[in-house]
């Protein structure tokens, strides 16, 4: 009993630190170029939209390396030391972003430094990686039977982000701050520095080093022997099961990627910043409302009939936000409410399955070393989505950009169905074990 107390108090301070890594990682990842674009603009003197956006497509291609890179310092070092020297050096990049200006309010482009601006965006948007890879591996190293639905409470951190960071945040800084979003990102390179502190003294990187077993269990887990497993690169692009995940989840991926990163030019480019601003960003707020408790009910779904059957479910709700927003003219609200509970499915599900279809296919002592790789290479189409709905939307190609969208949902799909016959690797630890 007095070792599951203990274990119940690292597993709560998990879950806490997990949804503070996902909503900052949602919001540094993809969501502030929303923020950051309604108040650059070119309109107001500022920034064109693919200027603000192209920290963002380059950080995303140098996150491919840096994927394979975290990882392997998660197995070299473990999760600690790498989060902390990383998240130091993005919280520096986050002061770098309010410094660099070019707000339409304080003057447009010629109050701003374009080369400062680029170069800290571009290290937050590397930066903010390890937020989720660290997330993702400790829930994974601490929890198998419930792993889903774990996952899917430390996952509600970017629904969370959607309706604080995109959409209430944007309200607070155009009626509150006049536009200057700086005070914004200062309290976030804050928050980074107290998590560095936390993390350094409050977690362990297994439950073994706390003397426990994963689940607060009072034995080993059934399905895993005492080797350790760290897979080449080779051996993981030999494996079928890898390019199924790959191609599966990568799609899955480069749907909110292109979604999320494009939904306020897309917006914009209909109505002005007001239609974003003024009625579709409460939608949005709706939508990030509806994906927290969408984060749990994908976990679930995910212990209760397994990792590939939910990730079914998920791919089919990606249709939703893909073909509201491609049928919105700017004047539907039906279209906008369809829209935000889409947004609730992918920010709530993608997350959640993401790690826990890797965690099925591998298991608990696999997982990191075949999902540097896996995420590593889902992570090269993901680069250019928003960049690319960004470019065809401004060029008033949306109809041609969101039918791509479409068919890489059924490609997705299509991937996961001979993955209907795969096993649990943790089967004997899992829900369904018992």
């Amino acid at each position: 009993m007095a070792k599951n107390k203990k274990f119940l108090g690292y597993a709560v301070l998990l879950c806490i630190l997990g949804i503070v890594f996902m909503f900052l990682y949602s919001g540094l990842q993809n969501d502030q170029i929303n923020i950051i674009q309604a108040f650059i603009t070119e309109k107001g003197g500022g920034w064109k939209a693919s200027s603000t956006q192209l920290p963002m497509t380059v950080g995303n291609f140098i996150c491919i390396i840096l994927t394979f890179l975290y990882g392997t310092l998660f197995i070299k070092f473990g999760v600690k030391k790498p989060l902390i020297v990383v998240m130091i050096i993005t919280a520096i990049a986050t002061l770098g972003i309010a410094a660099a200006n070019g707000l339409d309010c304080n003057g447009g482009a010629a109050s701003g430094n374009y080369v400062l601006f680029f170069i800290s965006l571009f290290v937050v948007r590397c930066g903010c990686m390890i937020l989720q890879m660290a997330g993702f591996m400790l829930v994974a190293n601490w929890f198998i039977k419930f792993r889903g639905q774990i996952m899917g409470i430390v996952t509600m951190g970017s629904p969370i982000f959607s309706v604080v960071g995109t959409g209430v945040m944007t309200n607070v800084i155009k009626n509150n701050f006049g536009g200057d979003y700086r005070p914004f990102y200062i309290g976030i390179a804050v928050l980074i520095v107290i998590i560095c502190l936390i993390v350094g003294f409050g977690i362990k990187d297994t439950p073994e080093e706390a003397g426990l077993y994963p689940d607060g269990a009072d034995h080993a887990p059934k399905s895993e022997t005492n080797d350790e497993v760290n897979l080449t690169v080779g051996q993981v692009l030999k494996q079928k099961k890898a390019w199924l995940l790959i191609v599966s989840f990568g799609a899955f991926q480069f749907i909110i990627n292109a979604c999320m990163g494009s939904m306020a030019i897309r917006y914009i480019t209909l109505g002005g910043p007001d239609l974003w601003v003024g009625q579709a960003v409460k939608w949005l707020g709706v939508g990030a409302v509806l994906g927290i408790p969408m984060s749990y009910v994908f976990g679930f779904l995910d212990d209760k009939f397994g990792s590939v059957k939910a990730s079914i479910i998920l791919g089919l709700c990606e249709f939703i936000p893909v073909i509201c927003l491609m049928l919105q003219d700017g004047t539907s609200t039906g279209l906008m409410i369809g829209w935000g509970f889409g947004v609730a499915c992918m920010t709530g599900g993608v997350p959640t399955m993401h790690p826990c279809i890797t965690s099925y296919v591998y298991g608990r002592k696999e997982y990191q070393s075949a999902n540097r790789i896996i995420m590593a290479i889902q992570l090269v189409p993901s680069a250019v989505a928003a960049m690319m709905m960004t470019v065809l939307i401004q060029s008033g190609k949306a109809t041609m950009a969101y039918g791509i969208l479409i068919a890489i949902i059924i490609i997705g799909l299509i991937s996961m169905i001979p993955m209907l016959k795969m096993k649990d690797a943790n089967a004997a630890d899992r829900m369904y074990a018992d």
